[in-house]
């Protein structure tokens, strides 16, 4: 079963300093359709504007993933780190027992992220932020693993939940497939372009659920750049 999530059902806001589009309801006056997918319960379209961010705020027990579209993400935390995630790349924060961070946008352009958050397999553990390069042309018509749960995915960003995150690069004219395997939930959004996942039309903005299906063919006429997440 493949439902997509037009832009203009999803809750969000413009703030001034934050333009944000939430692809799964956060709060409880949020629209009902988009109730959370398994492991995955946050999906935000953020654009944070040159000199704002977030302050620093605690966490606990969950997994955030932030992949960068557009800018570059300055990040801070209660254990010690500081770092960088420019476009293209990705950061990762296990909270577990709990982490205090702050996300700013230090440049002079607006800064473009998926915030992607995952339920842990396990509630605990010692928190950890991570962040690793993934260049685009690295993922040109095939999908790369930028974060995940599963022991075997050596080059992407550790986490601790029952999922993946994933990226692709599709070059105009062409198609890539993706199988689902063992995974019943998948949720997919482009990050420039137009797509179209099973013969469904998903434009920039939009999301698609995907519910036991075995695969995945997404199509663009034009280059487009996509990130898929499947969960248990």
């Amino acid at each position: 079963m493949l439902q997509t999530r037009l832009s203009s059902t999803l809750d969000g806001g413009d703030f001034g300093w934050l333009k944000t589009k939430h692809h799964f309801a956060v709060s409880a006056d949020g629209n009902p359709a988009n109730r959370p997918l398994g492991a995955l319960v946050v999906w935000n379209d953020d654009e944070i504007a040159p000199g704002a961010g977030f302050d620093l705020h605690r966490h606990a027990n969950m997994e955030i993933i932030s992949y960068v579209r557009d800018g570059t993400i300055t990040h801070r935390d209660s254990i010690g780190n500081i770092g960088l995630t420019e476009a293209g790349d990705v950061q990762a924060i296990s909270a577990g027992t709990g982490i205090e961070h702050s996300e700013f946008n230090l440049g002079t352009e607006p800064l473009r992220l998926f915030q992607i958050w995952l339920r842990p397999r396990a509630s605990g553990g010692k928190p950890f932020w991570s962040t690793r390069r993934f260049p685009r042309t690295d993922r040109a018509n095939r999908f790369v693993t930028l974060a995940s749960g599963l022991s075997d995915d050596s080059k992407a960003i550790p986490i601790r939940a029952n999922a993946k995150v994933l990226g692709a690069t599709i070059l105009a004219g062409a198609q890539v497939q993706y199988e689902l395997g063992a995974f019943r939930y998948a949720y997919l959004a482009p990050a420039r372009g137009t797509v179209v996942v099973n013969g469904c039309r998903v434009a920039l903005g939009d999301g698609i659920v995907v519910l036991d299906e075995n695969s995945l063919t997404i199509a663009t006429e034009d280059k487009a750049e996509v990130i898929l997440v499947v969960t248990a």
